[in-house]
């Protein structure tokens, strides 16, 4: 495996490892057996345990928020209906075996100093997020974009914790119900 493979390896096995069991439970020693490295490539990679949870929420984000988008420019050309769809990309996020709640609430959690590296990164990942849905309320000329992306980030974020917590994926559903009903208010 040449270096740039082995890299994205680690990062690839630290992303599922700190996803399942948590930042601090997913020791680097775990980390290290499953990826089938030696101790001294991951430090050769990363210089401590932040920066390779740092690269693995990188990965995290890249990947959720491309499939979020993939899927939402799929589901329908109707660029009001596509903030509807981010919901059923959650539902379907929910109903996976890897969902385990949000990395980054579980992130910013675990590393709660505002100024920790793990905590900005999770907060980037939310930003990215809440820029995505604002982008799709302009795209549905609604009268407020930004107000608009707040209130569907609040009701997606409270339909994760449920569906963490209950394992029920159709808190998406009721999720995006509850959107439904507010969007025509704010323009829709």
């Amino acid at each position: 495996m040449k270096r740039a493979e082995k890299r994205a390896h680690l990062i690839d096995v630290a992303a599922e490892l700190f996803n399942r069991y948590g930042y601090h439970a997913a020791g680097i020693d775990r980390v290290i057996a499953e990826a089938g490295i030696a101790k001294t490539t991951l430090y050769r990679h990363f210089k401590s345990k932040e920066d390779l949870i740092v690269a693995a929420l990188r990965r995290m984000d890249e990947r959720f928020r491309t499939e979020m988008q993939q899927f939402v420019a799929q589901a329908t050309p109707d660029p009001k209906q596509r903030i509807l769809a981010t919901f059923d990309f959650l539902e379907k996020w929910f109903s996976e075996g890897s969902f385990y709640g949000c990395p980054f609430v579980s992130a910013a959690a675990e590393y709660g100093d505002r100024a920790n590296p793990v905590f900005q990164e999770a907060m980037v990942h939310k930003r990215l997020m809440l820029a995505y849905l604002e982008e799709l309320a302009r795209a549905a000329d609604l009268a407020d974009p930004a107000e608009v992306a707040q209130q569907i980030c609040l009701i997606q974020e409270g339909a994760t914790a449920v569906a963490q917590v209950t394992g029920d994926p159709d808190a998406a559903q009721r999720a995006k119900r509850m959107a439904a009903r507010l969007i025509p208010q704010m323009g829709l």
